[in-house]
C-alpha cells in the first residue's frame, strides 16, 4: 500500500492507498506528524510513501520520517506525467504540482482547470496537449475574513457563513456577502474566462472549502476534496513505473 502525506499550512492530511483507491484517511496537526505517521505505518502494510509540504519540515523530522519508510519528497525536480511550461518551475508549489498530476492522470488529453480552495485559492490549468500553462493565486475565504478584522479598527472576525442575501442589511451580513459572494463571483468569473478561451473545459474543485463553495457555484464542476492526495499517489505510481 502507498502512504501519501500532504503537509499544509495548518494541518496534515494523510491517505493510505491500495493501488488508486483510498482505504484510510487521517487528519492531524503538523506538530504531531512523527507520532501520528508512526501509528499509521504500524497499522498499515506500507510499501511506498510520498510527502508534499507547502510549509517547512525540519531536517530532524525529515530524517525521522525516512527512518520509518523510504519517502519521496515532491519538488520541482520530481518526474511528473505532464509537460511543465511554467516560466519559473522552481517556484511552483508542490501542492500545485500534485494537483496538476491528478488532472493529467484522471482527465488525460482534456482542458482542465483545477481550483484548490484552502488557505489560498489557487487556479491551475492543464491543456488538452498535456501542457501545464500556469494559473493564479488569490486569498482564501479565511484570509479575507481575517484581513477585514486585522486591518480595520471595528470590524469583527467572523467564521465562514453563507450570506442570506447578497445585499447585507447589517455589518455581519455585509461582511459575509462581501467575502463569500466575492469568492463565488471570482471563481465563476475565472471559470468563464477559461471557458471563453478553451473548448470543453473540465473544472475540478478541491481543498478545505470544497463543500462550502460547491453548492453555491453556478458553474458545473467536479468536487473532490481528495484530489491533491490522489495526485500525489499518481506521482508515486508514475515514478515506480519509470
Amino acid at each position: 500500500m502507498n502512504l501519501v502525506i500532504d503537509v499544509g499550512n495548518t494541518r496534515v492530511k494523510v491517505a493510505v492507498f491500495e493501488k488508486d483507491t483510498v482505504v484510510n484517511l487521517y487528519f492531524f496537526n503538523k506538530s504531531v506528524i512523527i507520532s501520528e505517521v508512526k501509528k499509521i505505518i504500524k497499522n498499515n502494510k506500507i510499501s511506498s510513501a510520498i510527502v508534499s509540504s507547502v510549509s517547512v519540515l525540519s531536517p530532524k523530522k525529515i530524517d525521522k520520517l525516512q527512518e520509518m519508510v523510504p519517502f519521496t519528497f515532491v519538488s520541482f525536480e520530481t518526474k511528473v506525467p505532464f509537460k511543465n511550461l511554467y516560466n519559473s518551475p522552481k517556484t511552483l508549489g508542490v501542492d500545485r504540482i500534485a494537483l496538476v498530476c491528478g488532472a493529467a492522470i484522471q482527465f488525460s488529453n482534456k482542458n482542465v482547470l483545477i481550483i484548490d480552495a484552502g488557505t489560498c485559492i489557487t487556479y491551475d490549468f492543464l491543456n488538452d496537449k498535456n501542457e501545464y500553462l500556469g494559473g493564479a493565486i488569490s486569498p482564501g475565504i479565511r484570509i479575507r475574513y481575517k484581513s477585514l478584522h486585522d486591518y480595520t479598527s471595528k470590524l469583527p472576525f467572523l467564521l465562514s457563513n453563507e450570506p442570506k442575501n447578497f445585499i447585507g442589511d447589517n455589518t455581519i451580513e455585509s461582511i459575509n456577502s462581501g467575502v463569500v459572494n466575492g469568492v463565488i463571483q471570482e471563481i465563476d468569473g475565472v471559470i468563464n474566462q477559461y471557458k471563453n478561451k478553451f473548448m470543453n473545459l473540465t473544472v475540478v474543485l478541491t481543498g478545505g472549502d470544497t463543500n462550502f463553495l460547491s453548492k453555491q457555484l453556478k458553474s458545473s464542476i467536479f468536487a473532490n476534496q481528495n484530489f491533491l492526495l490522489e495526485g500525489l499517489n499518481g506521482i508515486l505510481i508514475f515514478n515506480k513505473e519509470k
